[in-house]
């Protein structure tokens, strides 16, 4: 049926309003998920239409009616059918994905770039940190893409990054977006798990966005998350294994004054109830103040099991 009405839309379909209907129809009716930038069909079918048609993503109304060639219209019913079909992210197929101003390039060896801690940068985690020039050395644990530390490497202008991943693939992804970036001067890009081959270097801010979906959310996980490695994701039976593991490591690579900044999607009730004595300050995002933890060096947990 589907390929039915991909050939009539071929023919019949002409301006840039009949294929953005032609997609949000689609998209609804074959029950896709929307989370990795978009969170409904409109603005999805929108955003992939006009970057297709390599139009302003933020001009969509001067085009509604314009007419497309046959090339164009091949295009764009293409992302459409791909869209449906394989039920991957929409940043993969546009290979691209934006935290506020910046942009990445992403592909299937990274998750899509999402993180609460994005927005905290963008506010150079005030009032935590009073004078952001004072920060010399930063480490983005699970760095994936790179993104989180391009940005901090951008709000952070003295300081110098170290972005770690277990995963070459990802370190792969990470260094075209730093190069694009031009910040190989200041970003570092290193193979580790976790801390392992970080010897005994400091940091004066550490910042993570690790996998934490736990074993049931990944059993349930949509067909769009199952197209991200499963690597960024999963983190033992509950959710918390990559956590511990940066908070039995973290003191050793803090400065004195250090931070620690993790975001453990939703499982705050989870971690505190595995860390009860440990005072973790939870710093409100726009979606609620249960996402992300800072801690300080002195308040971390002196053993973790």
């Amino acid at each position: 049926m589907f390929a039915t009405m991909l050939e009539q839309a071929r023919t019949e379909l002409l301006t840039l309003r009949d294929m953005l209907r032609f997609a949000v129809s689609r998209f609804n009716e074959a029950g896709l998920f929307f989370g990795h930038g978009s969170d409904n069909a409109w603005d999805e079918a929108a955003y992939l239409l006009l970057h297709r048609l390599h139009l302003p993503l933020d001009r969509l109304e001067p085009f509604l009616d314009a007419r497309l060639t046959g090339e164009e219209r091949a295009a764009v019913l293409d992302v459409i059918e791909r869209r449906v079909v394989e039920r991957c992210p929409a940043a993969y197929l546009t290979h691209e994905a934006w935290l506020g101003a910046y942009r990445f390039y992403v592909d299937e060896r990274v998750i899509v770039p999402r993180s609460f801690i994005a927005e905290l940068l963008g506010e150079q985690l005030a009032p935590w940190l009073e004078d952001a020039d004072t920060v010399g050395a930063v480490l983005d644990l699970c760095t994936g893409s790179g993104c989180l530390a391009i940005v901090a490497a951008h709000v952070f202008p003295a300081a110098r990054v170290d972005a770690v991943d277990v995963s070459p693939a990802a370190l792969a992804v990470a260094g075209r977006n730093v190069a694009e970036h031009e910040l190989n001067e200041r970003v570092r890009l290193v193979e580790s798990d976790l801390f392992a081959a970080l010897g005994k270097k400091r940091y004066d801010l550490i910042i993570a966005n690790p996998p934490y979906v736990n074993a049931a959310a990944m059993a349930a996980l949509p067909a769009e998350y199952r197209c991200e490695p499963e690597l960024a994701l999963a983190s033992g039976e509950d959710g918390l294994d990559l956590t511990r593991a940066i908070l039995a490591g973290a003191r050793q690579h803090l400065k004195a004054n250090g931070l620690l900044v993790v975001e453990i999607g939703h499982n705050r009730d989870v971690l505190e109830a595995a860390f009860p004595e440990t005072p973790f300050t939870w710093l409100e995002t726009s979606a609620g103040d249960q996402y992300v933890f800072l801690l300080h060096r002195d308040d971390l947990p002196s053993a973790v099991r």
